[in-house]
């Protein structure tokens, strides 16, 4: 029996529905508009796309646009200004430098300049800190969305084994930590890791997130197993994942495919993101 494929457009859809629902009710409770400032700094093709459908969905949910574009020549003090800027402007609820930025900036320190509640896209350290110690605070947006995913599709995470490919500070690692805050026993693998396919395959719950293509093949899932592919690559026959799709379908018992499966996700989190930084800067409570 092939897996159920698990539908991110529908699930973002659904999201973004109901931010754009809260942020008119935000809206009419407080008599403010959730902002949210987005950075561009040179004019990467791929970033200027990424930033486009940020503002788009921004605007769609009733949320004001502040992106601000700035040549690829600005230096590093320009930059970090303008941040400090926005995180002093009241009308700003978040902020989202987009990476890569060009070479001769420290995108790092830049980041860091961000404050934790202003800072949507959950990078900085001061985030990661509240992510690693249970407290509130806003997440990254990519491993938020794939807990999101799980739960639309009511895959039960406490007391199962989860294991994710991959340690990167923006996806392995924080996916990593959401999963083991919901109580599931979570192993991380990476390049290092002795005969992966091994490990992987006791996962009841897999995440990928190695960036390479097809790593993850059927010999690699247990049956049945919920496989998460975060993986993107564009190739001659179009985007590809992390997982060999037609092989695990056949095996797993829930499957993301690319695209259409963790893609979608990561802008309709950072929409709720900024709604929730919206209301902490309000004092608004956040309804059960």
């Amino acid at each position: 029996m092939s897996a159920v494929i698990i539908d991110g457009k529908a699930v973002a859809a659904r999201v973004r529905a109901d931010v754009a629902r809260d942020v008119a009710e935000f809206r009419a409770a407080t008599g403010q508009q959730p902002g949210l400032a987005t950075v561009l700094v040179g004019d990467d093709p791929a970033s200027a796309v990424y930033i486009g459908g940020k503002r788009k969905a921004c605007t769609e949910a009733g949320m004001a646009d502040l992106h601000q574009h700035l040549p690829a020549d600005t230096g590093q003090d320009e930059v970090a200004a303008l941040l400090d800027a926005l995180a002093a402007d009241p009308a700003v609820s978040g902020i989202l430098l987009q990476l890569p930025v060009p070479k001769g900036l420290d995108g790092s320190a830049l980041v860091g300049r961000i404050p934790p509640g202003k800072d949507v896209d959950g990078l900085t350290t001061a985030s990661v800190g509240l992510l690693s110690r249970g407290l509130p605070g806003l997440r990254p947006c990519t491993p938020s969305g794939v807990i999101e995913l799980l739960d639309a599709y009511e895959v039960p995470l406490e007391g199962t084994s989860a294991v994710v490919v991959g340690r990167s500070e923006l996806v392995g690692r924080p996916v990593a930590q959401l999963l083991a805050d919901r109580n599931a026993t979570v192993t991380i693998c990476h390049s290092r890791t002795r005969d992966l396919a091994a490990v992987t395959r006791g996962a009841d719950v897999l995440v990928v997130a190695a960036g390479r293509q097809a790593i993850i093949g059927a010999d690699a899932v247990k049956p049945g197993a919920t496989v998460i592919d975060v993986g993107m690559h564009r190739t001659e026959a179009g985007l590809r994942g992390d997982v060999a799709f037609d092989e695990v379908r056949e095996v797993a018992g829930f499957l993301t495919p690319v695209p259409g499966g963790v893609g979608p996700m990561t802008i309709a989190m950072l929409l709720r993101n900024t709604l929730q930084a919206a209301r902490a800067a309000a004092g608004v409570t956040i309804p059960a």
